[in-house]
């Protein structure tokens, strides 16, 4: 698998953004965003698709040891998760900015499931190379990549030596 890194702008944001919205054929009575990567782009979404009802969810995946396999079964810790009463009988748009692993995503997909809500997961990248998860796949995705993603929120604030190719002074 390649190891490359693909820095998108605010405008490549806003072309993921407007590839998604068509795909989504029914409305959702709210969504859940997962920190901190969903935050940006479910705000964007939500304004496109007028859902007032945001929430969040912050999951962690402690593990006990340094072996990798052990980290891939640690079980999820949910540091932040809505009320029940928010998600109860609700149609759920559950946003990430990237689906890896799929550990997180499909972790609150199936919180908001065992709570008897409706969720559909989406993200603006899907990496089908990482996916730990044979039978699940983002329902909606405005992108299949291979790559590491960097976002235009996670570049180092002030002058942007990465994009200007210019030394910091």
């Amino acid at each position: 698998m390649p190891n490359r890194t693909e820095l998108l702008t605010w405008l490549d944001v806003e072309r993921l953004i407007d590839h998604l919205v068509p795909q989504f054929d029914h409305a959702f009575q709210a969504m859940i965003l997962i920190t901190r990567g969903g935050i940006v782009p479910g705000g964007m979404l939500a304004e496109a698709l007028d859902i007032h009802d945001v929430l969040t969810a912050a999951v962690d995946f402690p593990f006990e040891s340094q072996r990798k396999a052990s980290k891939l079964l640690a079980w999820p810790k949910f540091i932040q998760f809505p009320d029940d009463r928010r998600i109860i009988d609700r149609k759920i748009l559950v946003v990430d900015d990237v689906w890896g692993s799929g550990r997180t995503i499909t972790a609150v997909r199936s919180r908001v499931a065992s709570i008897g809500g409706s969720p559909e997961t989406c993200v603006l990248h899907y990496n089908p190379y990482r996916n730990l998860f044979t039978q699940a796949e983002p329902d909606y995705y405005a992108a299949i990549t291979d790559a590491h993603i960097v976002y235009p929120w996670e570049i180092e604030r002030g002058r942007d030596r990465v994009l200007l190719d210019e030394p910091e002074s």
